[in-house]
Formats: C-alpha cells, sequence, structure tokens
C-alpha cells in the first residue's frame, strides 16, 4: 500500500496498533484499515468502547486542570499517543502560563506528529521512549531538564498502564518513575479495568493479544497498588466520569459502564 506521508519508514501498517485504533475511537484519521477492522471487532464486543475514550479525555482534562489549580507547572505525560485535541499543555497553560511538558511515547506516528505540532513551542518536548524501561526514560535529557530544579512534577499514566502486562512489573515502573520525582508531585492514572462487565474482560484482551501492546484489564485492587507511596486525592480511586465531575448530574446513574478506573495522588 501506498504510505502517506505522515507515516515513518519503517512504521508497521499491517498489525493493529492500540494508539491507532485509539484514534479511530476518537474519531481521528490517523489509522489504517488493520486498526478500523479491529476497532470494529472491539465495538461489536463492547459498544460503549468509543464513549469510554472521550471520557478519558475528559478526565485527562479534569485532573490536568486540578494539578495546575495546586500550583503545578510541570508535566510528564507517558503514553500520550497520537496528538488530539485538548493536548496536556493546552489545557493547563490558561491556569499555568508557564506550563512545560514532556510528551513520551514509543509510537511512531504519534511522536512524528506530536514533534511536529510542537517545534514551535519551546515549552514543550516529546521523547520516543518505552515506559517499560523507566530508567533509560528518566534519563533522557529532556526529562532529567524537567526535573532538574526539583520543583513538584504531574506524571500522566492516563490509559497506559493496561498495555503493560504483569510480565512487564507495571508496579515496579509506576514506584521507579515515584521514586524519581520530587516531594509535593502528583501521579495521574486511569486504567480500562474488569470490576464492571467481566465477562467482556476476556474476550477484549484477546482481541488486542493480535496487537503489538496487549490489553490487561486490572480490579481496583490492583489498580490501587500503583499509587503506593502516594496520598490519594478526594474522592479516591472512582470510575471515569465520578473523579471531579464538572456537573454532578453528569455521572448518572451507572458510572460503572463506562469502565475506566481513575484516581489522582499525591507524594508527601
Amino acid at each position: 500500500m501506498q504510505r502517506p506521508e505522515w507515516v515513518p519508514a519503517g512504521t508497521d501498517v499491517e498489525t493493529p496498533n492500540a494508539a491507532r485504533v485509539y484514534d479511530y475511537y476518537l474519531g481521528g484519521s490517523h489509522n489504517f484499515a488493520a486498526d478500523r477492522e479491529m476497532a470494529r471487532e472491539a465495538l461489536a464486543l463492547w459498544p460503549d468502547l468509543p464513549e469510554i475514550m472521550r471520557a478519558n479525555r475528559a478526565f485527562l482534562r479534569r485532573s490536568v486542570q486540578y494539578v495546575a489549580t495546586q500550583g503545578v507547572s510541570r508535566f510528564i505525560d507517558i503514553g500520550s499517543g497520537i496528538p488530539t485535541y485538548g493536548a496536556v499543555h493546552e489545557v493547563a497553560r490558561p491556569v499555568r502560563p508557564d506550563t512545560r511538558v514532556v510528551y513520551v511515547d514509543d509510537d511512531p506516528i504519534a511522536v512524528a506528529h506530536s514533534r511536529l505540532m510542537l517545534k514551535d513551542d519551546p515549552r514543550c518536548a516529546m521523547v520516543a521512549a518505552d515506559m517499560t524501561d523507566p530508567v533509560d526514560l528518566l534519563s533522557r535529557p529532556e526529562i532529567e531538564e524537567l526535573l532538574r530544579p526539583g520543583e513538584p512534577v504531574a506524571v500522566l499514566l492516563v490509559a497506559v498502564l493496561h498495555f503493560v502486562p504483569d510480565t512487564a512489573a507495571p508496579a515496579k515502573i509506576v514506584a521507579t518513575l515515584r521514586d524519581a520525582m520530587p516531594p509535593g508531585s502528583y501521579l495521574v492514572l486511569s486504567h480500562a479495568s474488569q470490576d464492571s462487565r467481566p465477562e467482556k474482560a476476556g474476550p477484549l484482551e484477546a482481541l488486542y493479544a493480535r496487537t503489538a501492546t496487549p490489553l490487561t484489564m486490572r480490579t481496583r485492587e490492583q489498580v490501587a497498588t500503583f499509587f503506593e507511596g502516594y496520598e490519594l486525592v478526594e474522592p479516591g480511586i472512582v470510575w471515569l466520569t465520578e473523579w471531579h465531575p464538572d456537573d454532578p448530574e453528569s455521572v448518572g446513574p451507572h458510572p460503572e459502564r463506562l469502565s475506566g478506573l481513575t484516581g489522582v495522588g499525591i507524594r508527601p
């Protein structure tokens, strides 16, 4: 097939890719036939997936706004994905005009597009790195520069840890990141959960096993382990729409239907 100019050389467009499938769910155009085919199969299993993805983006916006109001102006967005409306710096700067952001992803299309978008923004950077090697990630000059002043930062792990299998020790990854953060830093996290619809978790995980980034849906208790060493911000670990909603009426009677768990923690 002829590849668009925005696809870096060597990119595998024949195997479904989680970042591009996510882009498709959100109505984006940076996806290919293999991604769309898999997304359609996933939608047949779980028709609420696009609404879940939109709720996840809304959580990202609300949590970034919250952290910025607490005085944080430095963000590390790990697994930032293919650029879409409402990037972290766009959300935070109306609150903190001095916001600096380092975006991190290992998807070549996400990296290429982000660098293009950010080329004229000296307070933002894009790093191509694999979060399963947090020591390497933390050694990147852009990350070291962000951390050097010793000011609190916010580490965003939004809809990314469920693509880290248990064999890669995700809790250890989060702990390594935590130990590198100054006191007063925040962890912002959302994660796909099997708690609300356990009968759907297995088939969806089997479908994502066909991608380069298999899916591991986790329980509330498992998600809670990622916050060890942090003090949870109220209301704790809750469903996507329940975390500091813009309008309490918007939560609805069954927030578990949009089955992603969220939480924000502060490092003492």
